[in-house]
């Protein structure tokens, strides 16, 4: 037996070693039946030749073992290099054998102590299986001694060749050849540089998949990000610190610190107000509120324009609280909000006239409560001239009001200067009817004192600063009325506009 295994000795064999270590050729160094191991010297692994001199293989790591070339009497042991088909990875030795663990496991030993160990790509040459088939006519003595030859003569050409030949399918997709007379220099050089070994141009391209696989990604920021952590430099003086997120409309410019209370009155009020940017709005007395109206109205600001304002704020802020676009639009005109305006003769109720008439104009019913006098104010009687000419209902008995609960009621009834009117019996009515219907109710520019106000309301509207007002007036909203800045510094009030974009905001209770 010992005579029959010198016998391999010199054979130039492949050896399959299934999927997962791949094809391996070369000349049989050395055959031990003891411990059932055979030794490759100048292996190539799937076509691609090993850095390592020798590749040993066990028994149980053997899948498939054929003969390419068994060497004659006269033969010597040096074989060439065989055709390269693929790129594969260097820099490491290996030896094959059986593991405790079962067959077909990969034990790697380096070369050399320099040497790190690398994983080998899993696949499987087409061009060593051909050969496998026939290996008379794949693998012939002329075959070896001319990559031998082509090997000695230019090693760093290879690695250029293999790089461009691998990008290559056909000899056709080389560098085209020019034509004629001039280029016959050009010519000579590109088949001396390209011309080498051109029909063996391998039909199996790199796998990129493959060994992109084999790189973790993941791995490798998470340890950039843990050196960057540990006070590393990062390139180009970017900080190591993540930038933090900031919202769309959010300025990141450096600016001055923010200063919340921009409105100072002379005599600061019983209570204070904050809008939902949080700047601080101090309420004012009956008399400086008066004492800024009429010096708006000294500078041009007339009572009709204060009425025209405070009308469109007022109808604007109504059409929101019923519903705004999902309930006025043209697919619900069959449900047309009502809403019924309780007015008293005075500027308060003018206000209440100018309002309804928006609403009547956005396709609002109107239900307005007016009663009747003998005279009435100038500006009462101009509101309800332009009333008469929209579709709203102007009633001055509380039996034409309606029985049904409707959308919206808003009560324009109390006036300070005209505190007598809460002992008339239609002022004691309208404020019962209010009370015993079940719809929100809208107050607008309503009394300082809870005890004026007979009609507890959801929503009040105050204008241009607020007044004092309790919880009877339920949520406080500020409506712009047009007076200009230098107005307010001339009635003593420090004042810097609260309102942003919008004529009507919010007030909370500081």
């Amino acid at each position: 037996m010992g005579t029959m295994a010198t016998d391999w000795l010199g054979s130039i064999v492949s050896i399959n070693c299934g999927d997962s270590l791949g094809v391996y050729q070369g000349r049989v160094s050395a055959v031990d039946q003891v411990s059932q191991t055979i030794s490759l010297t100048r292996p190539f692994h799937n076509g691609v030749k090993c850095l390592v001199p020798e590749v040993t293989f066990r028994a149980g790591d053997i899948t498939e073992l054929k003969i390419l070339e068994i060497p004659g009497p006269g033969d010597n042991h040096h074989f060439g290099d065989l055709h390269q088909t693929e790129s594969g990875l260097s820099g490491v030795g290996y030896q094959m054998g059986i593991s405790q663990n079962g067959p077909g496991k990969l034990v790697k030993k380096p070369a050399s102590s320099s040497s790190a160990p690398q994983n080998i790509p899993k696949r499987t040459d087409a061009r060593s299986q051909d050969m496998a088939v026939s290996p008379q006519q794949q693998c012939s003595r002329s075959y070896v001694d001319r990559h031998v030859e082509s090997l000695s003569q230019a090693k760093s050409f290879r690695r250029r060749h293999n790089s461009w030949s691998s990008s290559s399918r056909h000899p056709s997709q080389a560098t085209p050849k020019k034509s004629g007379l001039k280029n016959g220099q050009m010519k000579s050089k590109d088949d001396e540089c390209f011309g080498d070994d051109i029909d063996e141009i391998p039909d199996t391209d790199f796998d990129f998949e493959g060994n992109l696989a084999l790189f973790d990604k993941a791995a490798v920021f998470e340890e950039i990000d843990t050196y960057e952590r540990r006070g590393g430099a990062r390139a180009r003086g970017v900080p190591s610190e993540r930038p933090a997120r900031y919202r769309h409309d959010e300025n990141i410019l450096e600016a001055e610190p923010i200063v919340y209370r921009r409105i100072t009155v002379p005599h600061n009020g019983s209570k204070e107000f904050c809008t939902d940017s949080g700047l601080v709005v101090p309420s004012v007395s009956y008399e400086l509120h008066k004492k800024l109206l009429s010096v708006a109205e000294k500078h041009g600001l007339t009572l009709e324009r204060r009425l025209e304002m405070t009308g469109v704020c007022a109808s604007q802020m109504a059409l929101t609280l019923l519903g705004g676009p999902n309930r006025l639009n043209p697919k619900n005109v069959h449900q047309r909000p009502a809403v019924a305006v309780l007015c008293g003769p005075h500027v308060k109720g003018a206000q209440g006239i100018s309002c309804g008439r928006h609403l009547a104009n956005h396709d609002v019913q109107v239900i307005l409560f007016l009663p009747n006098f003998v005279k009435m104010l100038e500006s009462i009687t101009n509101e309800l001239s332009l009333f008469s000419k929209t579709q709203g209902q102007q009633v001055s008995s509380l039996k034409d009001l309606p029985t049904s609960p409707v959308d919206l009621v808003i009560n324009c009834l109390d006036c300070p200067e005209n505190a007598f009117l809460r002992d008339q019996p239609w002022y004691k009515a309208a404020v019962a009817w209010a009370n015993q219907n079940r719809a929100p109710v809208l107050s607008i520019d309503p009394p300082v004192h809870e005890l004026e106000q007979g009609i507890d309301a959801k929503w009040s509207l105050a204008l241009g600063l607020p007044l004092p007002l309790g919880e009877r007036a339920g949520r406080v909203y500020l409506c712009d009325i047009g007076i200009p800045q230098q107005v307010f510094q001339e009635a003593g009030i420090s004042y810097h506009s609260p309102f942003g974009c919008k004529f009507v905001i919010p007030l909370h209770s500081a």
